[in-house]
């Protein structure tokens, strides 16, 4: 394992760790519009604009994210961490990242119980949640553009990926892998006469999971089933609801439907990980402690395969067989994620208001772009709770 790390990364890094860890607490702080959007806030951030990591860097960074159990965002911010900090820079950035909007559900948490109900954030989604889906768009044509190009192999997975993923609300990771496959063979087919390069590494990352705690105590059963949400959830926050729908409603019985479509819309209107809905339940259903043990739940996994496997990809990741696994890899990711935009769109826009609210966004963000997101934010809660006011 030293000889990975050592292979890891490069000597001297173009910035400090502490530099890496004060981005990722801001970009927790401020970073709205989910997986899509704060993926490519990482890339013009720290690839476009402080040339801190490689375009290389960034793409394995990503497919290994897609390919690896948990949120997408996260698994990202803690591998590129990893790239040059090793464990201490995963560790750091990944608590970084995930800690302020933490922090926020927790407290919304405790409004939401002791005042009885979030009425107020109905009305301030309605604005945001079209405004989210002008700035995930975006983020999502651009991300596009730059890694499928002209190939007209990911353009078919693109779209394939894209319309699956529409037409289900899910992501396939099988079909991900599949794609990986395609272009393997398309691309750089094993010869007959010498030893096929093994694939076995990347679908032992897909396969991972996290040990289970038996106790009847209710902060084990939190931490128990959000570890295998986190363990065998891939790809963007999307993906995590359908999942915790049939566990918190329909197994556990922890929440109410009217209280599930409150705790999507903390998540929405929040910073940081979509995922992070998962503490706002936690204290819902526990307090406190319910929110720090479905947090961590859901956050382990990817965090252990990061610093666990993470070398691995790095060191095997130039391999021709395993850059064309990658890049298809990589290309259905990029679809998943745009047929997620799609999802999001049909139950975020819903009217003329909100069509008005996301289209307008769309374009201050590709023509306008010196306006930071969060402003675009609070101007579009502001318009949703004008006209749910006057309604």
């Amino acid at each position: 394992m030293a000889n990975l790390v050592s292979n890891f990364a490069p000597k001297v890094p173009a910035y400090s760790l502490w530099q890496l860890a004060a981005y990722a607490l801001k970009l927790g702080s401020w970073g709205f519009g989910g997986p899509v959007a704060l993926i490519g806030y990482m890339h013009r951030d720290l690839v476009e604009k402080r040339d801190w990591f490689t375009e290389t860097d960034y793409k394995e960074g990503l497919a290994f994210a897609q390919l690896a159990p948990g949120p997408l965002a996260a698994q990202l911010a803690m591998y590129l961490g990893y790239v040059h900090y090793g464990i201490l820079g995963a560790t750091l950035v990944g608590v970084s990242f995930v800690l302020p909007s933490f922090f926020m559900v927790v407290a919304l948490g405790w409004a939401y119980v002791r005042y009885g109900g979030l009425a107020w954030m109905q009305a301030v989604f309605y604005g945001v949640g079209a405004c989210v889906i002008g700035i995930i768009a975006n983020s999502a044509v651009k991300l596009t553009k730059k890694t499928v190009g002209s190939d007209w192999l990911l353009w078919s997975i693109f779209a394939v990926v894209a319309i699956t993923t529409f037409v289900t609300e899910s992501e396939k990771v099988l079909l991900i892998l599949l794609a990986g496959l395609v272009v393997w063979l398309v691309k750089a087919p094993p010869k007959l006469q010498g030893k096929a390069p093994s694939l076995a590494w990347p679908l032992a990352i897909s396969m991972g999971g996290t040990a289970a705690v038996s106790s009847s105590r209710v902060l084990w059963t939190i931490l128990l089933y959000f570890s295998k949400a986190g363990a065998f959830v891939f790809g963007s926050g999307l993906a995590i609801v359908p999942f915790l729908y049939g566990g918190v409603v329909k197994q556990y019985h922890w929440l109410n439907e009217h209280q599930f479509v409150d705790a999507v819309a903390v998540a929405m209107i929040t910073p940081g990980p979509v995922v992070i809905t998962v503490g706002f339940i936690g204290y819902i259903v526990d307090g406190l402690g319910g929110a720090v043990m479905a947090a961590i739940g859901t956050f382990l996994p990817c965090y252990l395969c990061t610093v666990i496997l993470a070398p691995y990809f790095k060191k095997h990741g130039k391999r021709p067989a395993i850059a064309a696994f990658v890049t298809g890899i990589t290309a259905a990711a990029v679809g998943a994620i745009g047929g997620s935009v799609l999802v999001l769109a049909r139950r975020s826009v819903v009217d003329l208001p909100t069509a008005f609210v996301a289209l307008a966004t769309l374009f201050l963000c590709w023509r306008v772009k010196k306006i930071p997101e969060p402003i675009l934010v609070l101007i579009a809660a502001a318009i949703g709770l004008a006209i749910k006011l006057k309604n």
